[in-house]
């Protein structure tokens, strides 16, 4: 096991102790719901879509944040991040790759959840103690957030009960401790300051099964996609430093 993933598993382990049997902090959006966007149409991965560089105006709910290799912050580096919250009030985002070794029965106390096996993602530093869930579904899901089409995320611990009560794949159900926080403008700062590159999101990655590799694999493509447009078309080539 890598030391980034020992201390990931120490953490959650201590998360886990201060959360106590009979505990379940899933955390309120107060930001509201988003309508369900009603397209039935698969989406296309985003390995297949262009890259966007510079453009903060690119930055909405259901986009991907890649870190550039030049992001030092230890919270960030390496990481791929899901937006699920996109507004004036703030932004949420959850890491897709940063899987620990802890099952989810140790996570959630509900009886939906005992014996699951599925292991728990760290989604951030901000409130680790609240959990999300991003589940696949082209059903609507009441009280959950459609982040993109036929992906939701859930925070409502009923939703959460109901959700588990079906047994879902665990390739359809990622469950996280903790998010990632901006406000806008802060976020946007990074982005035209060349710390992100910011894809469309598409299930394939959000639900990829080898997490570990998830970075490399789109800072790769990105690289790959940015050599090809050439150095006329990029407006921030420093990020290949």
């Amino acid at each position: 096991m890598s030391l980034r993933n020992r201390l990931l598993l120490a953490m959650l382990f201590a998360i886990v102790a201060l959360a106590g049997p009979g505990r379940v902090n899933t955390a309120k959006a107060e930001y509201g719901a988003q309508k369900p966007n009603a397209s039935s149409r698969a989406p296309v991965p985003a390995s297949l879509l262009p890259i966007q560089f510079k453009d903060p105006k690119d930055l909405a709910i259901g986009k991907l944040l890649v870190a550039s290799r030049s992001l030092g912050d230890p919270h960030f580096a390496g990481t791929v991040i899901l937006l699920v919250h996109y507004s004036e009030s703030g932004v949420v985002g959850l890491i897709l790759n940063r899987r620990t070794e802890v099952p989810l029965s140790q996570v959630l106390d509900l009886k939906a959840a005992k014996d699951r096996p599925d292991p728990v993602y760290f989604g951030g530093p901000v409130e680790p103690l609240a959990v999300f869930a991003l589940f696949q579904s082209w059903a609507k899901i009441d009280k959950a957030v459609n982040v993109f089409p036929g992906v939701y995320m859930i925070s409502d611990k009923d939703v959460f009960e109901k959700t588990l009560s079906t047994q879902p794949d665990s390739h359809l159900l990622h469950v996280y401790l903790g998010y990632a926080g901006w406000t806008q403008d802060q976020l946007q700062t990074e982005v035209k300051m060349g710390a992100w590159f910011v894809f469309p999101a598409d299930a394939a990655t959000v639900f990829n099964s080898d997490p570990d590799s998830l970075w490399l694999h789109m800072i790769r493509k990105t690289e790959l996609q940015m050599a090809k447009a050439g150095p006329s078309e990029i407006s921030q080539p420093e990020l290949l430093r």
